[in-house]
């Protein structure tokens, strides 16, 4: 009898959620065009993280910004879930960022008249959920943040690293594909820094989305799965320790 060799099934290959292709962004001045990105290609796979450090100035919030549809870019495409975002009139851009993609900035800009578990419904209530379910999924993600005891809290009775992992909660509600944070410990001590990106590292591994991630803080970045510098408008990838705190 002949022995048949079984061979492993072949496993489809993970599609990224954002493709960066050729991504250039050049602003008018009065002295001509000072352009901060020069042909930005960049892949992030599900449940993966991506550092993106660089001086001030650099472009790195230009980059989120064309990679948030906050901006169009100059030249290329922003592709988010197989989608072409250039090909997109601006009604269809602002769904596909509404539904698609969350954000985390420096500063949390949380309401201060609502509390903690309100701040973050409040996404879910004007996407069209009904109140007491947008409040039960508030809690939910709140809890899964270690805010489970402050969700009636408002902003001002909560920490630094309280209001941040809110403003994560909030970035993560409408369930997005794609997480783009500007600095978010920047504001923290190294510490409550700490805590904060262990908290959203572990709601990214989580839930699969997939997160962009800007800082300065040259440890932080060491933690996550890929590290790139924006120098002289281009992307070099730069090594990450991968190593766990």
């Amino acid at each position: 009898m002949n022995s048949k060799t079984k061979t492993a099934p072949k496993t489809a290959p993970v599609s990224p959620v954002l493709s960066l292709r050729g991504v250039g962004r050049t602003y008018p001045t009065a002295q001509g065009g000072l352009t901060v990105l020069k042909g930005v290609d960049l892949d992030i796979l599900p449940g993966q993280i991506v550092g993106l450090v660089g001086p001030s100035g650099s472009g790195k919030s230009s980059l989120l910004h064309a990679a948030g549809l906050l901006e169009r870019p100059t030249t290329g495409q922003v592709i988010i879930d197989g989608q072409d975002a250039g090909a997109l009139d601006e009604g269809a851009r602002t769904r596909l960022r509404l539904n698609r993609i969350g954000f985390v900035y420096q500063f949390h800009h949380l309401l201060p008249e609502f509390d903690a578990r309100d701040n973050v419904a409040l996404p879910l209530r004007i996407a069209g959920m009904k109140a007491a379910e947008a409040q039960a999924r508030a809690a939910e993600l709140l809890t899964a943040l270690g805010l489970g005891e402050r969700i009636d809290h408002q902003p001002a009775q909560l920490s630094g690293g309280e209001q941040q992992r809110v403003a994560i909660a909030r970035a993560l509600a409408n369930g997005p594909r794609l997480l783009l944070a500007d600095e978010p410990t920047g504001n923290l001590d190294p510490a409550t820094s700490q805590a904060v990106f262990e908290a959203l590292r572990a709601r990214v591994r989580d839930t699969g989305v997939a997160a962009l991630i800007a800082t300065h803080n040259m440890e932080l970045a060491g933690h996550m799965d890929r590290v790139f510098a924006l120098k002289d408008g281009h992307l070099e990838e730069r090594p990450a320790q991968s190593q766990a705190y």
